[in-house]
């Protein structure tokens, strides 16, 4: 999925891209039962990898980080270079549309943030063969919280995924409806608190905007999708009952 430069300006050095922290990683890590004690972990979607470095501190795996940007990848590197864990986790530029492993090499495959990208069902369905007999799958997604949903977020949301060919916001329960049928249990499921969307993401950006919409101040377009931010940002303070970060923790059955 190409984006424009303005979007990597406004989603470099943040210390995630997407809603999350590491006490919901930590909690969707704890759902997992009878993992072996030296997991191979493929984390797709990774961005800076702020969930990567948490998950080697959780494990005694080896993992895989996978994206396709290199500057997030550049920024994980940094990290891991930091914490010490270059023995821990190698770092793969890749497109999760086309990922280069046997079949069965993963006993967790893990996405926070990014499956929407690919689609969830889609996601599932092509990431299970990768998984060891019994392996899990653990995502977070975008899901809606309650039926009554408004017109003005439910048509904000269709606008939203209109360029994602498979992909859409659906509720927690056609979630693990749909999960079932692609082959897995579902050990847990839980929302993100609202805090996850500001602390490490929405907070952060906010930060940054002032400054950006200076510096392109005199180009339309990047001033229009700087307002699509601060028009996102605006509407989960709005209708943060009605949608939320739901994580899925599912087992290859």
């Amino acid at each position: 999925m190409e984006m424009p430069p303005i979007f990597y300006e406004v989603h470099s050095n943040l210390p995630r891209q997407g809603p999350g922290d590491n006490e919901s990683t930590d909690r969707a890590f704890k759902s997992l039962k009878n993992l072996p004690r030296c997991p191979r972990i493929l984390d797709i979607g990774c961005g800076s990898g702020m969930q990567t470095i948490e998950l080697a501190k959780l494990s005694n795996g080896q993992i895989e980080a996978l994206d396709s940007y290199q500057p997030f990848l550049d920024q994980l590197k940094a990290s891991v270079k930091k914490e010490g864990l270059n023995q821990r986790i190698r770092i793969v530029k890749g497109d999760m549309f086309n990922l280069k492993y046997e079949k069965g090499s993963f006993d967790l495959i893990w996405c926070e943030g990014a499956i929407f990208i690919i689609g969830f069902e889609r996601g599932l369905t092509q990431w299970r063969p990768l998984l060891a007999d019994n392996g899990y799958l653990v995502v977070s997604e975008l899901s809606w919280l309650r039926k009554d949903v408004p017109q003005e977020i439910q048509l904000y949301m269709d606008e939203m995924y209109s360029g994602l060919e498979d992909s859409k916001a659906n509720s927690v329960d056609e979630n693990i409806e749909t999960a079932k049928k692609a082959g897995f249990q579902v050990l847990n499921s839980f929302i993100l608190p609202k805090k996850s969307w500001f602390t490490h993401y929405y907070s952060p950006i906010e930060a940054k905007l002032p400054l950006l919409k200076a510096k392109h101040r005199d180009e339309p377009d990047a001033l229009q999708f700087l307002a699509g931010e601060e028009k996102e940002i605006e509407m989960y303070r709005r209708y943060s009952d009605y949608y939320g970060y739901a994580f899925y923790v599912l087992q290859k059955t």
